[in-house]
């Protein structure tokens, strides 16, 4: 960003004003990239590679959630629900699950299994009601064979929990 402020001031000093006017449109764009985009995209590297510190730091980062993307936005709370679950904080990760639910991820078998965490987290605190809805609409979006085997395990599980 310093180099296009840069390039605009000796664009202007030279009297070069549609390029000094280009150099503020591109600074202007990665300052508003900056903060639409953040640094979801970093953390998911660490994310993949299972380093959830890292992930973490990074997503530290992002001071204004609200602010991001639909997408990255869906990202950021998928990420930070899974580091919650893998640090058994479950009212964090079922709190991320449900912010991350409604914005849209990669496809409609990552939102179901996004479904398919909160009804496992429902599941954990024995309320069979919004585990059968969880996973009502999770068959809705599932297309993996994975995630249809692990639905259907969880009703049996839900069904079990009522009766």
């Amino acid at each position: 960003m310093a180099i296009f402020v840069i390039a605009s001031l000796v664009s202007l000093y030279t009297k070069q004003y549609q390029l000094a006017a280009i150099s503020l449109m591109l600074f202007g764009f990665l300052f508003w990239s900056h903060f639409k985009h953040g640094s979801v995209l970093m953390a998911s590297k660490y994310f993949k590679n299972s380093d959830y510190d890292s992930a973490e730091k990074y997503l530290n980062e992002i001071n204004n959630p609200e602010i991001l993307t639909k997408t990255r936005r869906g990202f950021y709370e998928f990420m930070r629900a899974n580091i919650a679950l893998k640090r058994e904080n479950y009212e964090a990760a079922e709190h991320h699950f449900q912010l991350a639910s409604r914005f849209p991820l990669g496809g409609k078998n990552d939102k179901a299994f996004v479904l398919i965490h909160l009804a496992n987290l429902a599941l954990r605190k024995k309320d069979s009601t919004r585990v059968l809805a969880y996973t009502e609409k999770a068959k809705e979006l599932a297309t993996s064979s994975r995630a249809i085997e692990i639905i259907t395990n969880i009703e049996k599980e839900a069904k079990k929990l009522a009766n």
